[in-house]
């Protein structure tokens, strides 16, 4: 996870980031997200309104750590979901999680 939240934290300082249900769910409809990172714990509501909508443009949906752990890397109150906009930041993101199976 280490590789994964570091890759993470790049990404929100480059502005390659979306976090947060709503602002995923708009990139989602914008058609400008990758990837969906979901933390290990996040709510049923959270993963119905982003995963759903990410499963229905054909965007990929990772396990991350823990919405605690993700926030805290981001600097942020616990995050349940993040997007990530960039083509090859999205793809280091995948790879990282692979590497986490």
């Amino acid at each position: 996870m280490t590789r994964l939240l570091g890759l993470l934290g790049l990404g929100l300082r480059g502005g390659n980031l979306v976090v947060g249900v709503d602002g995923v769910r708009q990139a989602l409809r914008a058609g400008t997200c990758k990837v969906v990172v979901v933390a290990a714990d996040a709510s049923p509501r959270a993963v119905e309104k982003a995963v759903r909508l990410a499963e229905g443009r054909g965007v990929p949906c990772l396990k991350g750590p823990a919405a605690l752990e993700l926030g805290e890397r981001l600097g942020r109150p616990p995050v349940m979901v993040v997007g990530v906009r960039e083509t090859a930041l999205a793809r280091g993101v995948m790879e990282a999680a692979a590497e986490q199976s």
